[in-house]
């Protein structure tokens, strides 16, 4: 009798080779013939018993490994570029294995959702537990909505929430997953893409009621995929950090550092101090200090926690609630610069002249204790003579000379001239229920310029710091407005009587000019949105292009790792270009610089969008109750479909649909922004004041839609009917007449 192998040999053989896992192959491996094979096949069940294989069709694998050829469905795109996907089947105990898939130019385009046949390497890697290689795709990823479910008589149907998204859903009988007539749900396309009729679909996710309070927030984070929930692993990783020690730092506990922060600030990533130069060789020169949270020393490379605060890129904030970067633990706690408790930063010390000049700068690792937490209504009432119980004992040593070293910086603004835009900002306020208890101007003190101006002198500091010790990084890069966008903003001056220098190399002291020729006037609000419109946006980059909007040659992100994942990026190469630890800017993190340059700008714009959309709604929602109310405002932007309308007291955008206003044609100039009636000549132009009627205000969508009364003071006709018998004027002729005045005046310009 041939000698059967014991369960250990058995299991490790399977290990060894996945491909070679039927009770054929396994009986031939080990030279087990005839009879023999009966007490094999024994072996085999009583592993299959013990849990240890699992037995598909004729082969035997361990449950807690993947098959060599498997079915997967693509889960992530990383920022760079990379695919991953998870298995659909899986057995074992723990969570399912990351599946890196390794594509060839052959393959097709996958993104996720879609389903794949995969042929399957066991690796030992970080981040991912088997690589994958395509045999073919089997199914497509499905199109998802977020909408709100009206229920039928059989079925229902699926409205969706986006403004421009028109198209309803039908949901099937059976296919609603319980839902409740107006009830926020995800659902989920089934079948193909119907040609006629509304498209079928499943519900695959119900959210709860859209007009809860605190629902708005969650509309936007579903809407637009920003990631709320940290994985199980991120938490327990960001649980296991510890305060920082004094090793290896420097002690910066006697210094008089201070947070400044809004009232209901949560957490407190920057810390800072100013006194006077004792150096004979600068006159009334000061010496400021910012100190910045060590996150990176908490957040090292390739961990969890770098990898979702990658993925996430930066904090995302709505009225009711924040969605952070980091976990909790670490942006509300460790690397928090809480009032009397020692925390980790890395502190720049920077030396500036009596005019606000930087001479010098130095970097410092160190360890500091905050005197106390302070906010901008208390420091500024300080300033202004009336200091309170917190802010009395701190005037003299740490608050006088904070704004005596911001006064000189004032001085170095004035003579650098970064762009000078007055464009008030407006705060949502909620009520503990969360419902919009009023809209009102955000306040604005000096101690909150103050900060600012700090901030952007710490940020330059490191730019200046990384380029001397030649590291890589990520600058923080705006670039000046396109010929195009120019010239239309050199227009719209002309129009309203002002003059934009022409035929020079663009600086924004030139633009601050044409903003204070307005400033004032009845254009005021028109130039400043106007110049705002012509802005480029600001995003990241390693390379280096200037920031044009602050008016500087070096700028960086380095004063909130907390909340931005590029500030994270100049801190670790900080410790590198210092030699202060290994923690620094990895391998890794170099070689794909470019790729997180591109991601984290993109997550910065998401949240961005998020943040407006839910702004939108919120004011929708409060403004719903005011229906056929009047309000004032001004026309924030012209579309070929109507205009857009600022309403004054709230800040809130709406429409005004271009067929309400009167039964003519109106010809679009899109690049003097203007729509102007065919028979009346009505002109409608950014900047104009209006008063309008509010008709309808949908809080799901933040949809406002306007009817329009009164322009530059004048009442307008807004009906849609023809006027006195006469038939409604030709589109197609009023076009053509409007094209041809178009080219008459291209070809006088031209002559001239």
């Amino acid at each position: 009798m041939t000698r059967i192998p014991s369960k250990d040999e058995i299991l490790a053989w399977i290990s060894d080779n996945p491909t070679q896992t039927s009770k054929r192959e396994i009986s031939r491996a080990f030279g087990i013939k005839g009879s023999d094979r009966i007490e094999l096949k024994r072996v085999l069940r009583e592993l299959e018993d013990e849990g240890q294989l699992t037995k598909r069709k004729k082969t035997y694998r361990d449950p807690e490994k993947l098959p060599p050829v498997a079915v997967l469905e693509v889960s992530e795109v990383s920022p760079d570029g990379d695919l991953y996907a998870r298995p659909l089947e899986w057995q074992g105990e723990g969570d399912a294995p990351r599946v890196l898939l390794v594509t060839k130019s052959s393959d097709p385009a996958l993104k996720p959702g879609d389903r794949i046949l995969c042929r399957m390497t066991e690796v030992k890697d970080e981040d991912h537990a088997y690589e994958g290689r395509l045999i073919r795709r089997i199914g497509q990823a499905v199109h998802r909505i977020l909408g709100v479910y009206r229920k039928g008589a059989e079925g229902g149907r699926v409205v969706p929430i986006d403004k421009g998204a028109d198209k309803e859903w039908m949901v099937p009988a059976g296919a609603d997953e319980g839902a409740k007539d107006g009830e926020l749900v995800e659902a989920q396309q089934t079948g193909p893409k119907a040609r006629m009729g509304l498209p079928k679909a499943k519900i695959v996710a119900r959210l709860g009621d859209p007009s809860a309070p605190r629902a708005v927030s969650l509309i936007a984070i579903h809407q637009h995929g920003i990631p709320d929930d940290f994985p199980d692993e991120v938490i327990a990783e960001a649980d296991r950090q510890k305060p920082a020690g004094l090793k290896g730092r420097e002690d910066l506990r006697h210094l008089p550092l201070v947070t400044i922060d809004p009232a209901d600030a949560r957490d407190h990533d920057d810390a800072i101090w100013a006194h006077a130069d004792d150096n004979a060789k600068n006159p009334g020169g000061h010496v400021i200090w910012v100190a910045i949270a060590d996150v990176a020393h908490h957040v090292r490379p390739g961990t969890a926690l770098d990898r979702e605060a990658r993925k996430r890129g930066n904090s995302t904030y709505f009225p009711d609630r924040v969605v952070p970067m980091l976990p909790d633990r670490l942006s509300g706690d460790l690397c928090s610069l809480h009032e009397g408790v020692p925390r980790a930063v890395i502190a720049v010390r920077i030396v500036v002249d009596a005019h606000g000049e930087k001479r010098s700068h130095s970097f410092i690792r160190g360890l500091m204790k905050s005197r106390a937490s302070l906010n901008y209504r208390e420091v500024q009432a300080a300033r202004d003579g009336a200091p309170n119980e917190k802010c009395a004992p701190l005037l003299d040593e740490v608050i006088t000379p904070l704004f005596e070293a911001y006064a000189a910086l004032k001085q170095a603004r004035q003579k650098r001239q970064p762009l000078d835009l007055d464009l008030p900002e407006r705060k949502i306020v909620l009520s503990d229920e969360g419902k919009v208890e009023s809209v009102r101007f955000a306040e604005r003190f000096d101690a909150h310029r103050l900060i600012e101006e700090f901030m952007v002198l710490a940020n330059v500091a490191a730019a200046e710091e990384l380029g001397r010790l030649g590291r890589p990084l990520l600058y923080r890069v705006h670039e000046e407005p396109s010929p195009e966008k120019l010239e239309a903003l050199r227009e719209v001056a002309q129009a309203s009587g002002f003059t934009l220098a022409k035929g020079q190399v663009l600086q924004t002291r030139h633009l601050n000019q044409l903003l204070s020729q307005a400033e004032g006037s009845e254009f005021d609000e028109l130039i400043n949105i106007s110049t705002l419109r012509s802005m480029t946006q600001a995003y990241y980059s390693p390379q280096n292009f200037a920031h044009f909007g602050l008016a500087l040659k070096h700028y960086a992100h380095f004063t909130s790792p907390i909340r931005r994942y590029s500030d994270l990026i100049v801190h670790r190469a900080l410790i590198t270009g210092h030699g202060w630890g290994d923690d620094g800017l990895s391998r890794e993190d170099i070689d794909q610089l470019e790729a997180t340059a591109e991601h984290i700008s993109e997550t910065e714009r998401r949240s961005m969008t998020a943040e407006r959309d839910t702004n939108d709604r919120y004011l929708a929602a409060y403004l719903s109750e005011r229906v056929g109310n009047e309000f004032t405002g001004r026309i924030s932007g012209i579309q070929r479909f109507g205009a857009f309308v600022k309403l004054d007291e709230t800040g809130a955008d709406g429409l005004v649909p271009v067929s309400t206003i009167g039964n003519e044609y109106y010809h679009y100039d899109g690049q003097a922004q203007t729509l102007k009636g065919e028979r009346s000549g009505l002109e409608l132009s950014v900047g104009q004041p209006v008063l309008v009627r509010l008709a309808e205000a949908v809080p799901v969508t933040g949809g406002l839609m306007l009817e329009l009364i009164e322009i530059d003071g004048a009442p307008v006709t807004t009906t849609t009917r023809s006027r006195g018998g006469k038939k409604p004027v030709s589109r197609k002729g009023a076009k053509a007449r409007y094209k041809a005045e178009k080219t008459q005046k291209k070809v006088r310009r031209r002559r001239k």
